[in-house]
């Protein structure tokens, strides 16, 4: 596999703030990302850097370009969708559908109306008539109607009731993905992205504090619901996180092997909230 972006020692700073601290990260071809973190933790500057949309300090290589010198070539091969979907009140869909259409040369016409056929829009109707929710599937039908090999998600179904979130989840799979694009997507709703993700990052306060893929993921990190008499045995283990369930406590272990687990309790595979919970309260002490 190909890398499509690279960054080292990824850095950005606003009046004093280090919203990006020598960020290292790999993004190979063919894979889905997550990029997870609180507000204010550094995703959207990354994004924007990734995109050539600010400054920045260290190495960015995306798809052979420094974003901050190659990005009309670099937009050729790169879609983003925003969280907040920004199209004039005034425009007709047809019309959006024809402006796309007449300015970038990976636009698929056929592939825009096969994705709106599956909503209620009207192609007649301003956008200034559609509902919130409405608004963002045209905006993500125009989006994904592209050949790009990058697409950058920020946020793509703010908006959209879990019916419609769980459907655009689904063509974005089915519809789009396939070993030659790559996906990196940022959201809050972390439950309804993790089963598609190949490979997760988390950031926060400017720095990531976890980046493995789904499988390293999986062999690194082991949930235990120990019984009261376990209990020290398990502490002896240090594991990075614990809470109480069902009057049982639920413990965390990172790097420990599950046959040193398996006589404390029931062991299970971390949710990727679980674990965003525990590494988030671990970078904060």
């Amino acid at each position: 596999m190909s890398m499509l972006v690279q960054a080292r020692g990824l850095s950005k700073n606003y009046k004093g703030l280090r919203a990006l601290d020598k960020v290292d990260f790999d993004i190979e071809e063919g894979r889905i990302v997550g990029l997870i973190g609180p507000n204010g933790a550094g995703k959207t500057t990354a994004l924007k850097a990734i995109l050539g949309l600010i400054s920045f300090d260290g190495e960015l290589d995306v798809l052979g370009h420094d974003p901050r010198m190659g990005r009309s070539r670099l937009m050729q091969d790169v879609c983003f969708i925003a969280d907040v979907a920004v199209l004039p009140r005034w425009l007709r869909v047809k019309h959006a559908i024809e402006y796309v259409d007449a300015v970038h040369p990976r636009f698929s016409r056929e592939r825009a109306l096969r994705f709106l056929e599956r909503t209620k829009i009207s192609q007649n109707s301003r956008v200034g008539q559609l509902s919130k929710g409405m608004v963002t599937q045209l905006h993500l039908a125009l989006i994904m109607a592209i050949d790009a090999r990058l697409l950058i998600l920020d946020e793509p179904t703010l908006g959209l009731d879990i019916l419609y979130r769980k459907e655009f989840y689904s063509n974005l799979l089915n519809d789009y993905f396939d070993d030659k694009r790559t996906i990196l997507v940022t959201t809050h709703q972390v439950e309804e992205v993790e089963k598609l993700l190949t490979d997760l990052m988390f950031i926060n306060n400017g720095r990531l504090v976890l980046n493995e893929s789904m499988d390293a993921v999986a062999e690194t990190y082991t949930e235990v619901l120990v019984a009261p008499d376990k209990a020290a045995a398990a502490q002896e283990l240090k594991p990075i996180h614990e809470r109480e369930i069902f009057g049982k406590k639920l413990y965390l272990f990172e790097g420990v092997s599950r046959e040193q687990l398996a006589g404390l309790g029931e062991l299970h595979t971390p949710s990727v909230a679980d674990l965003f919970v525990a590494k988030m309260t671990g970078a904060a002490q």
